[in-house]
Formats: C-alpha cells, structure tokens, sequence
C-alpha cells in the first residue's frame, strides 16, 4: 500500500522547518507526507526553550503574518515574554518569549495532527528517489517507497550528526537520538556541494540546587504581548529568568580541560556560530575578560530542569560539572546531562533558487539547518517558504519570493542563495538595509494581504488587518486635525525639556518632537484621551511610528523603488558569463555558478561588482 498513494509533498524531518512546511503545504491544499525519526520529538527545541530575540522575533511575526503555526503555538507554550531593545528605535524593538518545553512540542504535534492532509511515518529516510533529475519519492530503513510530486530536506543537525564530549564522541543527531545517514552521499553522488558545520548545547541542571538569592532576578515585561497577530491566550502569569556570571576560577578550571577539548585539539572540522560561541571558546578568545553573563532558564511551568544558557560546551563532563559549581548560585548545583558540540553536514545554499528549490534536481527542496543556518525562527521561515513553494510547484502555481524590502524572510534566503555561508547564519537587524520598513509591529500589514492571496492566511487574519489599517488611518486624521492651546500644552513642554509653543499647533507636530511622546499628551489633555479612547493600542502605536519616522519611512520607500528597478530586470533563462569578457574573472565565475534570475539578484552577489552590473545591464539591454 505504501507504494501506491502518491503525496503532492513529502517532508522529511519534524523540526521547525519540518513542521511549517508540512502545515504551510497542508493548508493550501496539498497532500503532505511527514517523515521523521521519532514521533515524540515532532518540534523539540533542541537547544535553548525559547523563541525570538533580536530580529528572529520580527521573522516569527512574519511566519505568523504568512498563515504561519510558529507564533501561535509560543503564544500559547511562553512562560515569559519580553520586547528587547524598547530603549531604541521601533526598528530594533524584537520580541521574545520563554517557552514551555515540553508543551511546545506538544502543542506543535497536536496541530499537525489536526490537519487532514497530513499523514505521518515514523522511520529514518536513507534516500531519495530520483528519475530524469527530478526528485519523485525517497525511500526508508525498511526498504519502502513513498513517492511524491516532491520533496522537502529538513534534517536539521542529523546528517550524519556526530556529538562530542570531551575525547568522547559519537554518532547522533541529538543527545540521546541517532543520527542520518545515507541522504549526504546520495547528494554528492549527484553532484551537490556538501560541508560540515558545528553548533554546541549547555548542560541541563536541577533547578531545585540552585540558590537564587545569589542571582539577579529577570522578570518579564509588565503587561506582556504575544506574537501572534490572531486571538491567542494573553499571558496572566510568568516564571523569572535570573542572570548569574563566570569568573575567574571557573575561567581556569575550563581552561584546563583544554588539553581534552575536542575544538582546540582539531577533532572538531565544522565550523561554529560566531555569535553563540561555547563557553571555552569566549574565555579563549576574549582573555581579558574576567566574566561573561549566564542566564539561567526554567524549561517549562513545572519542570524542575533549567537550560544554562551562556555555557555551551563540549569538555569532558567532569570539568563542565567543576567549573558549573564555581558560579554564583550553583555551588551546590546537580547535573541533569552535560553539554555537548554536534557536527553535521549541510549544503551550502548557493546550490537554490530563491524558492528554496534545488537547481540540479527538480522539485526537491532544502529548510533549516541543511542550509547553513542557526536558530528555530530562521528554520521556521524557511520551512514556511519551501512547503508554500513546493506546493505551488506542483499545483501549476507561480513561485512565492518575498523581496529584501518587504521581510527578514526575503533578506534571509536571499543572503543565502547569493551570498552562501561559512558558518552558521543568524539573523541580525544589521542584516536588513531596509530594517525600518521591516518592524515587528506591522508584519501583518506587510505580509498578511500576500499570504492571504496564496489562501494561507484566513479570512479572520485579513479583516483584522482591514480594521488596523483603518484604525490607523483614522488616529493620524485625527491627530491632524485636533488643535491645542498654548496654556493647555507648555508646562508640559518645559516638564520634558521641549520648546514652548506660542500658538494654536496640531497635536500630530507635538509628536514629531522626539522628546514628546503620545501618552505625555493625554496625561495633560482629557480631549485628546477621551478621542483616542475607541482605538485599540497597535493602531495607535502604528500610527505614533508613522507620524515620528515619516521622514525616515519615506526615504526607504523611496530606496527600495529604486532598487526594485533592478529587481524588475529579469534575466531570462541561463547566461553564457564566460562569453562576456568585459566580466571580471571572479564575476564571471559567480555568476556562472549562481545564475541569478533578476539584474538585483546578481548586485547582490558577493565578488560582482557595480561595474559588472554595468556590463550585465549593457549585455542584456541589447
């Protein structure tokens, strides 16, 4: 029977780009087969039990926005909610919430199961079935084959994964879960690209042998928001973080299981994340410091287990366990597993489009940690595109590619395709050159009516947006329009250091003084409260964001016209660039191996230079 139903999509693997490609091509209407490993660990947060921080918060908004599941199921799983960066600009304010570990899982499995085009198949996938270099089913340990009109790869770090602690190492993709293999050689055989990356996990202790007292305590926001932009639960109660710190007997103790480590010794081949080192590598790289923060973090409402995050590590467990009890608080601490490094193989993702699908092999599609990435929120979004893509592909559709001005998601894939990646990406906001327009606060706005178009995002998604935007429309009217005396407005003013006014002015030029917020005016004018009272508080946020950055907002705009030119520009079929000897040699030699589809794409190409384009734009012109 497994042999005779054929699947519009298979996914293989059940992480969080597994899981949002699964529901993304589910929902529009395809047939979806989920293979993974394990039934149990559909969705297990690997590393850290949280989802968002500094710009990944933004991109789970935009999976939310989309139709997405990620935002909905933190909403309902969090502890803990906090929005980063509120000391700065609405472009660097990012969401982050504490999750519930275990609940989150489940949450995930439970939505998936009640989807009716998912069916699921608990074994390890050891190939793929290929005919005229196009994918067309993969095949499993048993020796069965499912075939599908295609396929999407998440297969996160198990490719064959391999964990080190200390001398110690093993096979695996996870603690306590065998790796993959068989997938990586297949692709090589085809002629793919593959290298191997690293990424590490902190050890897991028992909460109830700390000693908090000694630690500070990191609560949540006050009056907590959430990520979806749907109904979902408000947070009543949350569980505190704390924050201890390393020192120097802990800094020496590491150091001399140094002798052991598996990265200094060059048993380690991959390359690690830049920006979430282990524990041995910061106090070896940045030898002048003599401590460096920890966060201590609960793993869900009732567990007793607590993720230490700051303290990645793959030394030998027992100088993880020495140097863990010389930190403040943890004097007495009880491990619950040590830290370890994984290796695994990934492909580097120039070998895509910009749909995620591969360009050797037709209908076959890479999400996630495959393609060089870090992060659940950076698979999420991958795995969002790739399952909305795949289906599109199958069903005759046109291909959905979101542009570098409209999402994190577009900056993203396109960083990804065009400019490769040598070690694990992350995002950052200092990625986005269009980071303003980007915000957390008007994801939907952005992308609620594109997924709404794809019938991904309901019709409930799209009239709330409908309401914001009028709402938001209606607040800038009348904050245009409602005048205000001198007398009513100037002690304020001196209160927070502004100049004075002399006459009548609207309240919408009050606003544009950086010094002057909204909620100073309606602490002082019982007009303009009582006027804004029917409005609901992301409109009137929106509208305090547009009013204050309008000049700002409309360069950008004006930018990212200008690049869409190119954007415009496409570039048909596949160039011969060694024939065009105005090229530079290393232009000629990307372009070749990319082959961009718009005159933009090839800007963005690392090694391609404004002359090239030049060159490009001359050529094609004619």
């Amino acid at each position: 029977m497994f042999q005779q139903e054929e699947y519009d999509v298979i996914v293989v693997g059940a992480g969080h780009a597994g899981c949002e490609a699964a529901a993304a091509a589910a929902n529009l209407g395809s047939k979806v087969l989920l293979v993974t490993m394990n039934m149990n660990t559909i969705a297990q947060m690997s590393c850290n039990p949280a989802m968002g921080g500094v710009a990944k918060g933004q991109i789970v908004r935009e999976v939310d926005a989309l139709g997405g599941q990620s935002g909905i199921i933190t909403d309902k799983t969090m502890i803990q909610f906090r929005m980063l960066n509120r000391s700065k600009g609405p472009a660097m304010w990012s969401p982050r919430a504490q999750s519930d570990r275990m609940r989150f899982a489940e949450e995930w499995r439970l939505t998936l199961e009640g989807i009716a085009n998912v069916d699921f198949w608990q074994e390890a996938v050891l190939g793929l079935v290929v005919e005229n270099d196009t994918v067309v089913g993969v095949k499993t340990q048993l020796g069965i084959e499912f075939r599908g009109k295609s396929v999407v790869l998440t297969n996160g770090t198990f490719l064959n994964g391999l964990i080190h602690i200390g001398e110690k190492n093993f096979g695996g993709g996870r603690a306590a879960e065998r790796g993959s293999t068989g997938i990586t050689e297949q692709l090589k055989e085809l002629g793919f690209e593959a290298g191997r990356m690293k990424t590490g996990t902190p050890p897991r202790v028992d909460g109830r042998s700390l000693d908090y007292s000694k630690m500070e305590e990191q609560a949540g926001d006050d009056v907590p928001s959430k990520f979806s932009y749907l109904d979902t639960p408000a947070l009543s109660k949350q569980r505190p973080c704390y924050i201890t710190y390393t020192n120097a007997e802990v800094h020496e103790i590491l150091r001399e299981g140094f002798e052991k480590s598996p990265m200094f010794q060059g048993r380690i081949k991959g390359l690690g994340p830049r920006y979430c080192p282990s524990v041995e590598d910061k106090i070896n790289r940045f030898a002048d410091k003599d401590r460096h923060q920890i966060f201590v973090e609960p793993e869900g409402w009732s567990t007793v287990e607590v993720y230490v995050n700051g303290f990645s590590s793959s030394l030998p467990e027992d100088v993880q366990y020495r140097a863990l009890r010389k930190i403040a608080g943890f004097e007495n601490a009880k491990m619950f597993r040590p830290g370890y490094a994984i290796e695994y193989d990934f492909f580097p993702p120039t070998q895509l489009s910009l749909t995620l699908e591969t360009k050797r092999i037709k209908n076959l599609y890479f999400a996630g940690q495959i393609n060089g990435t870090t992060g659940y929120e950076e698979a999420a979004c991958q795995g969002l595109m790739a399952g909305i893509n795949a289906h599109n592909k199958v069903h005759g559709k046109a291909p959905f590619v979101l542009k570098r001005s409209e999402a994190y998601i577009g900056v993203l894939i396109d960083d990804l395709v065009n400019k490769g990646t040598d070690e694990p990406y992350r995002m950052f906001t200092s990625r986005a050159e269009h980071r303003i327009l980007l915000r957390q606060d008007n994801a939907d706005l952005r992308l609620t009516p594109l997924g709404y178009e794809l019938g991904l995002a309901s019709e409930e998604r799209m009239e709330l947006v409908r309401q914001k935007e009028q709402q938001t429309q209606e607040v800038l009217t009348l904050l245009g329009k409602f005048a205000i005396e001198p007398h009513e407005i100037n002690s304020l003013l001196e209160e927070l250091g502004s100049a004075t006014i002399h006459e009548k002015t609207r309240a919408v030029n009050l606003l544009r003084r950086p010094n002057v917020e909204l909620a100073d005016l309606t602490r002082v004018l019982p007009g303009l409260t009582l006027a804004l009272a029917p409005y609901r508080a992301e409109a009137l946020e929106q509208a305090i964001i547009l009013v204050k950055y309008e000049n700002y907002l409309a360069k950008e705009h004006q930018q990212a016209a200008r690049v869409q030119e190119l954007e415009n520009f496409v570039i048909q079929g596949r160039l011969d660039y060694k024939a065009m000897p105005a090229l530079s040699h290393e232009a000629r030699e990307k372009l070749l191996k990319i082959q961009p589809e718009t005159l933009g794409q090839a800007s963005r190409i690392s090694g391609v230079s404004p002359a090239d384009v030049s060159v490009l734009m001359v050529y094609l012109g004619r």
